[in-house]
């Protein structure tokens, strides 16, 4: 006789793993321990084999239990894409598109990106800015299609997490009306200067690092923060000078361009998950969208 598994079942197993025991599993979910307890016996009795193992009144995934995790965390996963994609296409003719976006990506990038997918075809963008590791799980999650950040997925040491280089973009060193002495001699004037930089997690902010040594500049850190308005505040108020890449949109008005930093470059990247179902606007993005 044909067994099924209940779904229900697994939830319940899954919610133990993940939270560390029947207790807390029990609390995050309002049931009762013994409820959550007869549930991992009817699965442990339908596979055969225990699923934890007791060690000082904790339960350790046994390796059939690591292996039922897996599964688990894959099956709820499509689950998950299921409902994500079959709820984009009740709309007639209209795809949903979700973006994830670092605050470090020149807003003018997130702009073209819009501009593309509504030439694709008829969608909706909602656009979600964070940090990288936090886009990466919602990615994961299938809850956003694609990423754009100033970094590739490998750096992040992700699986089933690929990266397309859409844009390779100059960078510029700009600043307010009293450090237009600057231009002169440059790029050997930016010694000794204050300047508002993107933080380490950046990869411009470690090509920069490298350009002023190789120049022999050594400038003043003043301020960094991964958030390129900020950057242009702080610059537009005289904290300091700012590379921006020459997409970012920087007014001349109020930021004057000193000089552009020859062969740094803020590169871009389109990053993807793995998807059993795909948003068919997000896949023809991956094709076409390039700033190159």
């Amino acid at each position: 006789m044909a067994q099924w598994l209940n779904y229900h079942h697994l939830f319940y197993f899954r919610a133990i793993a993940t939270e560390g025991g029947i207790a807390r599993a029990a609390e995050k979910l309002r049931l009762g321990q013994p409820t959550l307890s007869a549930q991992l016996k009817h699965l442990e009795d339908m596979v055969g084999r225990p699923l934890f193992e007791r060690r000082n009144r904790k339960l350790i995934l046994t390796e059939s239990g690591k292996a039922a995790l897996d599964y688990a965390n894959e099956i709820f996963r499509l689950g998950d894409e299921m409902l994500e994609v079959l709820k984009d296409r009740n709309t007639e003719n209209q795809h949903h598109l979700q973006i994830g976006a670092l605050d470090s990506v020149p807003k003018n990038v997130i702009l073209a990106m819009v501009m593309e997918a509504h030439k694709i075809g008829p969608c909706t963008v909602s656009i979600l800015e964070g940090k990288g590791d936090e886009l990466i799980r919602e990615l994961r999650a299938h809850k956003i299609d694609l990423i754009l950040s100033n970094y590739p997925a490998q750096a992040l040491e992700e699986a089933q997490v690929f990266s397309k280089s859409v844009a390779k973009l100059p960078v510029s060193v700009y600043g307010s009306k009293k450090f237009a002495n600057l231009k002169n001699k440059f790029p050997e004037s930016l010694t000794g200067q204050p300047f508002v930089v993107p933080t380490l997690h950046s990869k411009l902010r470690h090509d920069l690092n490298h350009y002023f040594k190789l120049h022999g500049i050594r400038p003043q850190m003043v301020a960094e923060t991964q958030d390129t308005s900020l950057q242009k505040l702080l610059a537009e108020h005289g904290v300091g000078i700012a590379p921006f890449s020459e997409a970012t949109g920087v007014s001349e008005r109020n930021l004057l361009r000193l000089g552009r930093l020859d062969s740094v470059y803020e590169e871009i990247w389109l990053i993807s998950a793995q998807r059993k179902l795909e948003n068919p606007i997000a896949a023809k993005l991956l094709n076409s969208f390039s700033l190159h």
